[in-house]
């Protein structure tokens, strides 16, 4: 559960598409869940765009995979107690030679950074959840920023099924 002063409201877009309780086993059971669909997808389905100007599914997964080690790294921060504020970043950036690598690897790429997050989020003291920072000018819990990775990831997987597939 996330709390409305936990993270700002733009955030909840992702937060409230997280239906489980437990967070650490939503994003534990969103690891399978998620290569099993990926996994379904073709190298050449993969660069499919819904709309000229719309990103690959290639440029899709290299976003999720960079923003989850974004709001990871967050997480680490707050949890450690840094106390300067984080920067932004610019997504669009990111996304711009994802086509130039294989579906095979962005795919295997998110395995891995989840397989960091989840560890992440296993082994960190209970009181350290509730802490808090400032990042891109916006507050954020660590509990916020574990429901941030797991709805994004959500939130992008609904758009392959919606738009692409």
């Amino acid at each position: 559960m996330v709390q409305q002063t936990e993270a700002a409201p733009y955030y909840f877009r992702y937060i409230n598409l997280v239906a489980e309780e437990n967070i650490l086993t939503a994003l534990e059971s969103q690891l399978d869940e998620t290569l099993s669909f990926l996994s379904g997808i073709s190298e050449e389905t993969s660069l499919h765009r819904y709309a000229p100007d719309k990103w690959s599914m290639r440029q899709v997964m290299n976003h999720v995979n960079d923003v989850e080690r974004v709001f990871l790294f967050r997480a680490l921060w707050f949890a450690r107690g840094f106390t300067a504020p984080l920067p932004g970043f610019d997504q669009e950036v990111s996304s711009a030679k994802a086509d130039d690598f294989a579906w095979s690897s962005h795919v295997d790429e998110f395995r891995t950074v989840r397989l960091a997050t989840v560890s992440f989020f296993r082994n960190l003291p209970r009181e350290h959840w509730p802490r808090t920072g400032i990042a891109d000018g916006n507050p954020f819990t660590v509990n916020a920023l574990a429901h941030i990775i797991a709805g994004h990831v959500t939130h992008h997987r609904n758009v392959l099924e919606e738009r692409y597939l």
